[in-house]
């Protein structure tokens, strides 16, 4: 593939930096794996290290105190182990298999008993995310870590049919895919808030989450292109934009960056209807903070991905990532 010049991308957020207990959450992440089973091979866990998670869950929550953004770290590990398995191990290639992996995976978010390393890491993690949560906020954390798990599903199906999604199809899957709105439901817990169904359900912070969403994944295709081209991983925005356009790899590069900067646009006007609605609404004086604060929170994690993809070696540096993914994966489902 020929040299990709990546366009000068537009970001109007204002970085709240790194949070300082960083070098303690990726000490805490390593631990909480072992203990859990989570045995990685020589490839996944220089894989692993070069994706960076501590930084990634730092720079999104620069406040979070250390027992959270421990949790937070951690459930990025976990993500990131099922999306390298689902992406380019066996559960991603066969529709039956992935199935089966995927059904095991919602039934422990539903309180099935684990069965796996994986399934058993799960488990703990959504016993901590959800202790003390709103019956609310935990249909919507179970409903957004489902609906991410499907996406791979859905992208096996498409792999064993030998096609590509539409452009106008892989938006909303993109939404999904991307695996932020787990983290913006985390959010709330860094923010000591759980947001009422009469916040959750205004059309502007409906608006708002789909926004953020579509901008990091579309700011993850970008960063991600050079290795997933190699790779042959068709679910990739640019690529889906050079096939159905006719551009050359560098024009659709370069439409994905306007694309990214009108994304940008959408979230800030989001966060305009939403100080509106909140008005229109009559919603209590606490309720309408607590909506400020997490929209500057999903702010932040625009930013903080940004920020993560511009230093983390999973995203700088294809040429490693690429002769790292020759090396077989060390599964964790049992399939």
């Amino acid at each position: 593939m020929s040299k990709i010049v990546l366009p000068a991308l537009h970001m109007p957020f204002r970085s709240a930096g790194c949070n300082p207990r960083m070098e303690l959450t990726g000490e805490a992440v390593w631990l909480w794996a072992a203990e859990n089973g989570l045995s990685l091979s020589a490839a996944a866990r220089n894989r692993m290290l070069r994706a960076r998670p501590e930084l990634w869950t730092s720079l999104v929550f620069p406040d979070a105190a250390q027992e959270h953004l421990d949790l937070f770290c951690q459930w990025l590990f976990w993500m990131l182990l099922v999306d390298d398995e689902f992406d380019d191990g066996v559960a991603g290639r066969d529709p039956r298999v992935c199935e089966r992996v995927v059904a095991r995976l919602v039934g422990v978010l539903d309180g099935s008993g684990p069965a796996s390393p994986m399934e058993y890491a799960l488990g703990d993690l959504r016993e901590r995310a959800c202790r003390g949560r709103s019956p609310g906020w935990i249909r919507q954390f179970r409903r957004d870590t489902a609906s991410w798990l499907w996406t791979y599903y859905a992208e096996a199906v498409e792999r064993a049919a030998g096609r590509e999604p539409a452009r106008a199809d892989f938006t909303e899957h993109r939404r999904d895919s991307v695996a932020v709105r787990p983290f913006l439901d985390l959010q709330e817990i860094a923010a000591g808030t759980d947001l009422p169904e009469s916040a959750r359900g205004l059309p502007s912070y409906l608006t708002l989450r789909n926004a953020v969403a579509d901008h990091a994944g579309l700011c993850n295709d970008i960063c991600s292109l050079e290795k997933e081209a190699v790779l042959g991983y068709g679910h990739n925005a640019v690529l889906l934009l050079r096939r159905e356009r006719g551009y050359t790899l560098q024009e659709a590069v370069n439409e994905a960056g306007i694309q990214l900067s009108r994304m940008a646009e959408r979230i800030q006007r989001a966060e305009k209807d939403l100080a509106a609605e909140t008005d229109a609404a009559r919603l209590a004086a606490p309720v309408r903070a607590a909506l400020r604060d997490c929209a500057r929170s999903h702010r932040g994690l625009v930013r903080g991905s940004f920020d993560h993809q511009a230093r983390a070696e999973r995203y700088t540096r294809p040429d490693l990532v690429r002769a790292a993914w020759q090396d077989s994966l060390s599964p964790h489902f049992t399939v």
